[in-house]
């Protein structure tokens, strides 16, 4: 019994110690800087901060605010329809062709050499980042655009994995061709037909450093529900996609 108690008064004493100072108040606790958020878009004013152990009302942890006068603006959700993306030569001739470029910023087809994000020849899609592997008629990359694959439903992806951004290399592309191996199932003789695989949403960092989730529905034209590619013209996109249109915000 005596033991008992002199550890029970032992464990009272560690415990009255790592919770009060020594003239028997709280301790302190360790100050964090907090920064204003005077529009109410969770971001912060770098040039108005306190220090405290939480967070006052109307300030936040982050000072990424470039504008503390305007709040946030709302997401841009849009269909795109029939974007096209001819290419010439396959069947085992050279292939080339200009690619169709396209501005997630804008939600518009460019011909600009410089303020692009993705574009599309045929099956291939590539980002305005990292290196050209050296097709013909292939435009330089110019920007720091990146892109990763993430599995699930566009309502599924609600916020963004920086550490997941890759841009386009010599030997692969940010968003891998070939049949199964990035967006689409090719299903050959004798339907021969390209099919978006379902469960994969695009992820995009723009040339603006800002980001967008793209989910492809079509490959061709009309986006039929059942495509016969007898009938219908291949090689025209049609996807969905929502731009988040504010600076460092990484949710959808």
């Amino acid at each position: 019994m005596r033991k008992g108690f002199y550890l029970l008064v032992l464990v009272s004493f560690i415990i009255a110690s790592c919770s009060n100072d020594d003239d028997g108040g709280e301790v302190a606790c360790a100050e964090n800087t907090f920064f204003e958020d005077s529009d109410g878009d969770g971001l912060g004013n770098a040039n108005e901060s306190q220090s405290a152990c939480e967070a006052p009302e109307g300030f936040v942890a982050n000072s990424d605010d470039n504008d503390d006068t305007q709040a946030l603006a709302n997401l841009i959700t849009a269909s795109i329809t029939d974007v096209h993306a001819p290419q010439e030569g396959g069947q085992g001739q050279p292939i080339s062709g200009d690619f169709t470029k396209f501005d997630l910023d804008t939600g518009q087809i460019t011909t600009s050499d410089t303020d692009w994000d993705i574009a599309f020849r045929a099956t291939t899609i590539i980002v305005n980042g990292g290196v050209s592997q050296g097709t013909t008629d292939e435009p330089e990359r110019t920007g720091n655009a990146g892109a990763y694959i993430a599995t699930g439903t566009m309502s599924d992806i609600t916020s963004v994995d920086t550490n997941l951004f890759v841009q386009d290399a010599a030997d692969i592309l940010a968003i891998p061709s070939g049949s199964d191996n990035g967006w689409y199932n090719y299903s050959g003789p004798p339907l021969f037909l390209i099919t978006p695989l379902p469960g994969k949403i695009l992820v995009f960092r723009t040339t603006e450093g800002r980001y967008a989730k793209v989910e492809i529905l079509s490959y061709y034209e009309g986006a039929p529900s059942n495509p016969d590619t007898t009938v219908d013209a291949s090689r025209y996109f049609t996807f969905n996609y929502v731009y988040q249109p504010n600076n460092n915000v990484t949710v959808f």
